[in-house]
């Protein structure tokens, strides 16, 4: 794995590979050199075949404070519509396998449209989630005006990026925001322990099952969409392994 220096990447046996954010100085701030690096760790573990779920967390006490506002500030024209950001966060959500975020301190801005790019988010119970950028002049356009609302309604969506407000990690569980509260400081062992349920399953139904549900969450017709996902499963090699499997376990336990 390439040497990187705001982020960190490890790879388990069991699969589950870890992306730790590390400028903890500054609340882990999400700037340029951060967006080219999780761009380069994502591609090289994307093709990595002992990949199977990726951890996203951030090093210290944030998740991500947002985005880098001392770089953001000195930002125009040209450089919104090169979408740096939202560029990186779309890979999130396109990594070919599930992406948890584990959410502990802030996850403001641009890190909590990182947090939205994954499949799931678990938060410890002191988080703090939010979108404080039009106090700031701007808003959030790294997806977050699409991804929001498809995660809590466009009422509760317009709420939130109107308002600026900052939900505790209860009230952004209720809106559906995030699917886990845990304890301060679990957030990543709770979030190994639903990789490793995920990665114990079969590896490529789970990736056309995340392509489909993407592809259906962005407007597409689902049923083409299951039935070419299902056709290819039916096809691979591991369907015969786990079902035989399965089908000899039962005639055991019967004979």
């Amino acid at each position: 794995m390439t040497d990187f220096r705001t982020i960190r990447v490890a790879v388990a046996d069991d699969g589950v590979a870890t992306l730790t954010l590390s400028r903890p100085e500054l609340r882990n701030a999400i700037n340029l050199d951060m967006v080219e690096e999780v761009a380069a760790a994502l591609d090289q573990l994307g093709t990595d075949p002992a990949v199977r779920v990726l951890v996203l967390r951030g090093e210290g006490k944030s998740f991500a404070g947002g985005a880098d506002i001392g770089q953001l500030r000195e930002r125009r024209s040209l450089d919104a519509m090169r979408a740096i950001n939202a560029g990186m966060f779309q890979r999130v959500e396109d990594f070919p396998h599930p992406v948890i975020a584990a959410i502990e301190g802030y996850a403001l801005g641009g890190g909590c449209e990182l947090a939205m790019a994954c499949d799931i988010r678990i938060a410890g119970v002191t988080a703090k989630l939010g979108f404080p950028e039009v106090g700031l002049g701007i808003f959030p356009a790294a997806g977050g005006t699409w991804r929001l609302p498809r995660l809590v309604g466009l009422g509760k969506a317009k709420e939130l990026v109107f308002t600026g407000r900052v939900l505790t990690a209860d009230e952004a569980m209720q809106v559906g925001l995030v699917e886990h509260v845990v304890p301060e400081g679990d957030a990543e062992s709770h979030a190994g322990i639903l990789a490793r349920q995920i990665a114990a399953n079969g590896t490529l139904a789970v990736r056309v099952a995340k392509a489909a549900l993407n592809a259906i969450a962005r407007g597409n017709d689902p049923e083409p969409i299951e039935k070419l996902g299902q056709a290819i499963l039916f096809e691979s090699a591991e369907k015969f392994e786990r079902m035989t499997a399965f089908l000899e376990r039962k005639k055991r336990k019967e004979s």
